[in-house]
C-alpha cells in the first residue's frame, strides 16, 4: 500500500512539475524537496490534516474561476487553473506556488479545460433554451471544451480526482458551491455593464400583494397568455407569468408582461430564472420607474407566492447580461484601414486586448502608454510578476501596481499573443477558408482597479480617451507619491508658463504642469481654402437641386500641426484685466509656453466644439503632421533682463487675480468642449471646484447672466474663517496654501483638504508671481524632465464617430521601425497609419 502510494505521488507531482517546465514561461514552480514520512502519509489523511484552511463559500464571497490574479491564465490554459480554496483566487499553473509560499494555503482546486475536437461539417446548434452552461443553451459556434475537475495538494502536488465520495463532505461541498457560483470575473463585468447604478425601487416597501391562492412551482413556467417558456416575468403583486418585451427583430416575448401592468398597474415583477441564493443578482423590473430596481423585501415578496429562492439554479440571462453579450459580440472587423485586410503580427509587444464592451477608448491608449521605455521598464523589466506579487495585499486584484504589472506582462511578454486558427468560412464545402487571429487578453482585473474611484469609467458606457488617460496618469502618480524618481507617468510631465503683460509695461509669470497639451485647431490656417471654396460652392448647388453630396466629393480642411502649435503660443488680449501696478483694471495681452520638454510629448486636438445651442459637434478636419517636430521655439524661461514684475497685491484690497482659485483640470476639460476660458474659470469657483459636471451644470444656466463676463470677484465666496485657517495649518499645511484652499472651497474644511492634495503644487504657485527667473525653475517645475525640443512621431490614438461619448477608439504605434495596428484584440501591419485623423499624438523626444 504505502509502495503503491509513493509512486502515485510520485506520478502526480511529476505531472503538475512538467507543466511547468517551458523556456518560455520565466518563473517556474518551484520543485520543493518531500520528505519520506510525507511522501508516505495518506492522500486523504493529509487532505484531513488540511481541512481547516478550506472554507465553504457563502453567497456574498467573490470567486475567481475563470483567469488568475497575476497573470492571464486560464482553465483553458496549458496548465490549467488553480482556485485556493480559502481565498477562492485563482492562480496559474506559474503562479500558484508562489501563492502557497506567501500564504501557506495547501488546497487548491484545480480545474482544467479542454478543447473538443468537432466533425468540420457540424451543423450549427441553434439555441431551444435562454439558458447558461445547460445543454440547448447558447453556442454562438464557439469551440467545445471538456472541463475536468481535481483537488491538488501544495508543495507536492498530490492530486486526488473530483467528484469522489471519498472526498471529506466538506470539501465536496465547497467545490460544489464553487463551481456552481457566478465567477466574480464575470460579476464584476456584469455590475460595471449596468449603466446606472441599480435603486431601491419606491413602490417595493409597500407593494400590496394579492392572495389568490397561486403557488409558483420551481420549474416548468410558461406564459399565462401564450406558450412563451422564456424570459417570463413573474409579477410580484398578483403572481401571474407573463413574458417580456418584444425585440426589434422581432424575437424576445409578446409584451404580455408590460400589457398588465398597464391594465393592473401592478408595479413589480422579477425575472423567473435568474433567481438564485444571491437575491442581489435577481433581475427586478419596475414598470412606472421604467428601470431595473432593487427590491429588499424580495426574499419576503418571493416566499408570498411558495418560492424558496435558496434551491433555485440561474437559467435566463438578466437585462444586463443580454446587454453586455450584445456588445462585447459587436464585429468590430467592419473598421479596417482604407478596407484592406490586415496582416497579422505576433510576439512580444503585439498583444491584443479584448474588447469588454465600449473599453476600446481603454485599449487604444494603454497599448500606447506602453510602448514607452517608462512604463515598460518600470512595469516589465524592471518588475516581474513574482515581485508584485510579494508587494501586493492579500487580494491582488485590488492592487494597482499588481494589476499593471500583470497587464504589462500580458502584453509585452508574448506568452498570449500567440497564431490561432480561426475558420472563416465554412459555407464553402470543398475548400473552407481560414485565417489566423490571436484571441488577446482581457483587461478586466485593470479596468476594475483603474475605474474604482472613477464612477464613469466603472460603467461600460463609451469614454474619453483622453480623460481616462489623465485618470490613469494621476492614479499612477499617487500610487508612486514621495517617489518622483520611480514615477513612469513623469515621463508625461512638463510645465507651462503663462505671461502677462499689462499696459503699464509691467509683466506677471505663472507656471502651472499638465500631462498633454491640448492644441485648437485654427480653420483658417487650411492649406487647401481654394478647395474647400470649391466645394461649398457644388454643395450649395446640390443641395438646391435636391441631390445629396457623395463621400468621394466631400473636401475636408488641412490643418498643418505647426499652425495648431502657433495658435498655443500666439498671444491672446485679456480685457478688463486688474492690474496690481495700476491698481485698476486694463487690457493685458497673454502668451504661453513651456518651461521644460518631457520625455513622451502628447498633443491633444480639440475637434470636439460647442455649436449653437450647447450641441456638441466634431470637427471634421485632416490634421497634417510630421514625423519629426521641433518645439525649441516653444520655450520659454521666465523673467527677462530689462523687464519688471508687476507689484504683489497688499492683503485687503480688491486684487482679482490672488482671490478664488478655479481648479485647472476642471477648467482645462471645459475648455476642450468649446466653452470660454474666462466663464470656465467662474463656473469652477462658483461650484467650489467640486467637479466638471456640477461646473458644466452652472455654466449652461448662467450663460445668458448680464454678469457672465463680470471680472471674478471674492464675491458670493465666504470670508476665510482663521481658525479653519488654523486648524489646517496644524494638519502641516503652509499658511498661503491653507487660505487659498478655503476660498477655493467655499470655507468647508475637508474640501479644502481635498483641493490642496489634489493641487500638490500649490504652495510652490502661491508666490509664482515675481520669483520665476531665468537661472532657476520654480519649485512646481523642479525636477522634471527635460532636454531637446525635437520629438519624433511613435503613437496615434484616433476616433471613429461623432462624439466622444459613442463611436470606436484605435491606435497606431511605431514599433520596430513600421506601423501597427491596434484595434482591440486585432494587432497587424499597418499599411496606411491615418496619421492626420488623429485625436491624441503621442511624440518620444530624440536625443541630441
Amino acid at each position: 500500500m504505502q509502495e503503491a502510494y509513493r509512486n502515485f505521488a510520485l506520478r502526480a507531482k511529476n505531472h503538475f512539475l512538467s507543466l511547468s517546465v517551458s523556456p518560455s514561461r520565466p518563473y517556474p514552480i518551484s520543485k520543493p524537496f518531500v520528505s519520506a514520512e510525507r511522501a508516505m502519509q495518506d492522500p486523504m489523511d493529509l487532505l484531513r490534516s488540511n481541512l481547516s484552511r478550506v472554507r465553504i463559500p457563502e453567497p456574498t464571497n467573490r470567486i475567481y474561476k475563470q483567469e488568475c490574479c497575476i497573470s492571464f491564465d486560464t482553465p483553458r490554459s496549458e496548465g490549467g487553473l488553480f482556485v485556493d480554496m480559502n481565498t477562492f483566487l485563482a492562480f496559474g499553473k506559474d503562479c500558484v506556488g508562489w501563492n502557497y509560499e506567501k500564504t501557506g494555503n495547501p488546497v487548491y482546486l484545480h480545474i482544467k479545460q479542454t478543447k473538443v475536437l468537432v466533425p468540420e461539417d457540424r451543423p450549427l446548434k441553434k439555441p431551444t433554451l435562454m439558458a447558461i452552461g445547460v445543454d440547448g443553451g447558447f453556442d454562438n459556434n464557439e469551440p467545445e471544451y471538456e472541463q475536468t475537475h481535481n483537488i491538488v495538494l501544495l508543495p507536492d502536488y498530490v492530486t486526488l480526482p473530483f467528484p469522489s465520495v471519498e472526498l471529506p463532505e466538506k470539501v465536496r461541498l465547497a467545490v460544489d458551491a464553487i463551481l456552481l457560483a457566478e465567477g466574480a470575473e464575470r460579476k464584476e463585468q456584469l455590475a460595471a455593464w449596468t449603466a446606472e447604478k441599480k435603486q431601491v425601487s419606491a413602490y417595493a416597501t409597500n407593494l400590496q400583494q394579492i392572495d389568490n391562492g397561486i403557488i409558483i412551482p420551481s420549474s416548468g413556467w410558461k406564459c399565462c397568455k401564450c406558450d412563451k417558456r422564456e424570459n417570463l416575468w413573474l409579477n410580484l403583486t398578483d403572481g401571474m407569468i407573463l413574458c417580456g418585451r418584444k425585440n426589434w427583430d422581432g424575437t424576445g416575448g409578446n409584451d404580455h408582461a408590460i400589457e398588465h401592468y398597464k391594465e393592473t398597474g401592478y408595479p413589480l415583477a422579477v425575472k423567473l430564472g435568474t433567481i438564485t441564493a444571491d437575491l442581489e443578482g435577481a433581475d427586478v423590473f419596475s414598470y412606472p420607474e421604467d428601470d431595473s430596481v432593487l427590491d429588499p423585501l424580495l426574499a419576503q415578496h418571493l416566499a408570498f407566492f411558495g418560492i424558496d429562492f435558496s434551491s433555485l439554479l440561474k437559467t435566463e440571462m438578466t437585462t444586463a447580461e443580454r446587454e453586455l453579450d450584445q456588445n462585447t459580440n459587436f464585429d468590430w472587423n467592419r473598421i479596417q484601414e482604407s478596407g484592406q485586410e490586415v496582416e497579422p503580427i505576433f510576439g512580444p509587444g503585439y498583444n491584443g486586448l479584448v474588447n469588454l464592451g465600449n473599453s476600446c477608448y481603454m485599449a487604444a491608449t494603454m497599448q500606447v502608454v506602453f510602448s514607452t521605455h517608462s512604463f515598460y521598464s518600470g512595469y516589465f523589466k524592471n518588475q516581474s510578476l513574482k515581485m508584485a506579487f510579494e508587494k501586493a495585499p492579500a487580494d491582488p486584484t485590488v492592487d494597482l501596481n499588481m494589476q499593471l504589472t500583470k497587464l504589462a506582462h500580458g502584453l509585452l511578454s508574448g506568452k498570449y499573443s500567440v497564431p490561432v486558427t480561426e475558420e472563416k468560412d465554412r459555407t464553402n464545402a470543398i475548400a473552407p477558408t481560414t485565417k489566423l487571429k490571436q484571441e488577446g487578453i482581457p483587461p478586466r482585473m485593470f479596468k476594475a482597479v483603474i475605474a474604482a474611484s472613477h464612477p464613469e469609467f466603472s460603467s461600460m458606457r463609451q469614454q474619453d480617451a483622453l480623460e481616462f488617460f489623465l485618470h490613469f496618469l494621476d492614479q499612477v502618480e499617487r500610487v508612486h507619491s514621495g517617489r518622483p524618481e520611480v514615477d513612469p507617468a513623469r515621463s508625461f510631465k512638463f510645465g507651462i508658463e503663462d505671461r502677462i503683460m499689462c499696459s503699464s509695461g509691467k509683466v506677471a509669470y505663472n507656471i502651472r504642469v499638465d500631462y498633454i497639451l491640448s492644441l485648437n485647431i485654427p480653420l483658417h490656417a487650411a492649406t487647401n481654402m481654394e478647395e474647400l471654396e470649391a466645394f461649398q460652392k457644388l454643395k450649395a448647388e446640390k443641395i438646391a437641386e435636391g441631390k445629396e453630396v457623395s463621400s468621394d466629393e466631400i473636401v475636408r480642411p488641412r490643418v498643418p500641426l505647426e499652425a495648431c502649435l502657433a495658435s498655443f503660443s500666439s498671444p491672446e488680449e485679456i480685457q478688463d484685466f486688474y492690474s496690481t501696478g495700476l491698481k485698476a483694471k486694463t487690457t493685458a495681452v497673454k502668451s504661453a509656453g513651456l518651461t521644460s520638454f518631457p520625455d513622451y510629448l502628447v498633443l491633444h486636438m480639440r475637434k470636439f466644439v460647442m455649436e449653437v445651442g450647447w450641441v456638441p459637434k466634431k470637427l471634421d478636419v485632416y490634421i497634417d503632421v510630421p514625423d519629426i517636430i521641433d518645439i525649441s521655439h516653444m520655450r520659454r524661461k521666465g523673467l527677462q533682463p530689462g523687464e519688471e514684475l508687476l507689484p504683489e497685491g497688499v492683503s485687503g484690497e480688491e486684487e482679482e487675480p490672488n482671490e478664488p482659485v478655479a481648479d485647472e483640470s476642471i477648467v482645462f476639460q471645459l475648455v476642450s468642449m468649446g466653452f470660454n476660458h474666462f466663464h470656465c474659470q467662474k463656473a469652477a469657483i462658483n461650484t467650489s471646484n467640486t467637479g466638471v459636471e456640477e461646473a458644466m451644470n452652472w455654466l449652461l444656466s448662467h450663460m445668458d447672466d448680464a454678469d457672465i463676463d463680470a471680472p471674478i470677484s471674492q464675491g458670493g465666496q465666504c470670508a476665510v474663517d482663521q481658525s479653519k485657517v488654523d486648524m489646517l495649518i496644524s494638519f502641516g499645511f503652509q499658511e498661503d496654501t491653507a487660505r487659498k484652499a478655503l476660498k477655493a472651497s467655499g470655507g468647508d474644511i475637508e474640501k479644502a483638504t481635498d483641493w490642496i492634495f489634489n493641487n500638490p503644487d500649490t504652495s510652490a504657485s502661491s508666490d509664482m508671481d515675481g520669483t520665476t527667473s531665468d537661472t532657476a525653475p520654480t519649485a512646481i517645475d523642479a525636477g522634471l524632465p527635460d532636454g531637446a525640443g525635437r520629438y519624433r512621431l511613435i503613437g496615434i490614438v484616433s476616433h471613429i464617430g461623432t462624439s466622444t461619448q459613442c463611436g470606436h477608439y484605435v491606435a497606431h504605434i511605431l514599433k520596430d521601425g513600421r506601423w501597427v495596428i491596434f484595434n482591440d484584440d486585432k494587432v497587424g501591419a499597418s499599411v496606411n497609419p491615418p496619421k492626420d485623423m488623429g485625436y491624441l499624438y503621442f511624440f518620444e523626444r530624440l536625443s541630441s
